[in-house]
């Protein structure tokens, strides 16, 4: 058996790390049956290894997607409301379809093709979060996943000394702005007011720091907009360099969990929008304030 291969004592499945940065997939685990608090626990000691696990094969209903969700924590909601103005329920469908169902280039928002971390303008952001592949495109529609640790690590020691006490406005108001999409509503500026979070965040599971930055940041506090923006910028351009990005391409039946507090993701249009349908079912885990 190949060396990098983890078989845990607790459960009849296999950890193997893929090569690179970050992930494993965990295979030999049905995650519609209910899991022994042990096997919990080797996944989340593998979340922590891996900040992203692929489960392949896996076939669950919303109800089952949410009872494997919670076996990690509290399930978080989404301010964004759906054309009729109602909120998204507790499993949000990821797709590129019109009102009528079609697949377009031009879907109701946009925000999951920029670089962003899930939910950072909540005062207290998302832990994890779980996509499931329900509907795919022959080819392409991929996901892209950046290691913000090794984006702060390898900066020059110059830049950590200075942005290492900045903190950041983080709203759903400024990243509506940053990725063009229709103006958030006075509803969803109530439910979202503008929130602080530090530049630099240590992750309260190892310790390491990590850049947290992405679509939903506003500015540097005490900086002005234009400065802000370079800054910001600058150091998510950094991160997301190709050899801190790990791309999955996804199988049907794939459920990826990612651990927010040290990745930035994305997905890819790099597939025909308006002809193929990619729908995938999304929960998220809500964490704790950055620190």
């Amino acid at each position: 058996m190949d060396a990098h291969v983890n078989v845990p004592q607790d459960g009849n499945f296999t950890i193997r790390p893929l090569d690179g940065l970050m992930g494993a997939k965990i295979e030999g685990l049905n995650l519609s049956a209910t899991l022994e608090a042990p096997v919990v626990h080797d996944i989340l000691d593998a979340f922590l290894a891996h900040h992203i696990l692929i489960f392949r094969d896996q076939d669950l209903s919303k109800e089952a997607q949410v009872s494997f969700t919670e076996n990690f924590g509290e399930l978080e909601g989404h301010v964004h409301r759906l054309p009729n103005g109602k909120k998204l329920p507790p499993v949000h469908i990821v797709n590129n379809l019109d009102p009528e169902g079609r697949p377009t280039a031009k879907p109701h928002t946009t925000g999951n093709y920029h670089w962003h971390t899930d939910k950072s303008y909540h005062a207290v952001p998302s832990l994890a979060t779980l996509l499931h592949a329900r509907e795919l495109p022959p080819t392409g529609g991929d996901t892209l996943f950046a290691n913000t640790t090794r984006g702060y690590e390898t900066l020059p020691e110059e830049t950590k000394q200075r942005i290492e006490d900045l903190r950041v406005i983080h709203s759903w108001e400024a990243s509506r702005r940053n990725t063009g999409n229709a103006p958030a509503t006075e509803a969803e500026k109530k439910d979202r007011p503008p929130v602080t979070h530090p530049l630099v965040r240590t992750h309260p599971g190892t310790g390491k720091k990590a850049l947290y930055v992405g679509m939903h940041t506003s500015h540097v506090e005490g900086m002005s907009e234009s400065e802000s923006r370079a800054l910001l910028d600058s150091l998510a351009s950094h991160t997301t360099k190709p050899e801190f990005v790990y791309t999955h391409t996804w199988r049907p039946g794939d459920l990826v969990m990612w651990d927010n507090r040290c990745l930035l993701h994305r997905a890819d249009t790099n597939y025909d929008m308006d002809k193929h349908r990619r729908i995938l079912y999304r929960t998220v885990v809500r964490g704790s304030l950055p620190f």
